[in-house]
């Protein structure tokens, strides 16, 4: 059986503004950018958006739900109003042998 694990971590939910498939033209590269940058330092596991620019979804590493929050608001985004609020929730990510 292959070693399966669940990792503690962070399900941010950030919700678009309703003009937020224009508005996040300009900001897109820099935040595409930081999620990279994240993603480098081992914080971000994954990250997407739903294709009806309704919402995003961050899993993160942090250690409590102030900790993922402030990486959500500490977002390009979320300063110029592309985010209009954001989330955290508790997950538990299952890990499949060296995934």
């Amino acid at each position: 059986m292959a070693d399966v694990t669940i990792e503690p971590s962070w399900l941010i939910e950030a919700t678009y503004a309703p003009d937020a498939a224009e508005t996040r033209v300009p900001f897109r590269a820099r935040h595409l950018v930081r999620l990279a940058e994240l993603k480098a330092a081992g914080v971000l596991i994954e990250a997407g958006a739903f294709a009806d620019v309704s919402a995003s979804v961050m899993i993160v590493r942090a250690p409590d739900e102030a900790a993922a929050l402030e990486i959500a608001r500490g977002d390009i985004y979320m300063a110029n109003g592309v985010w209009v609020e954001v989330r955290a929730r508790p997950f538990g990510r299952v890990s499949v042998g060296s995934d």
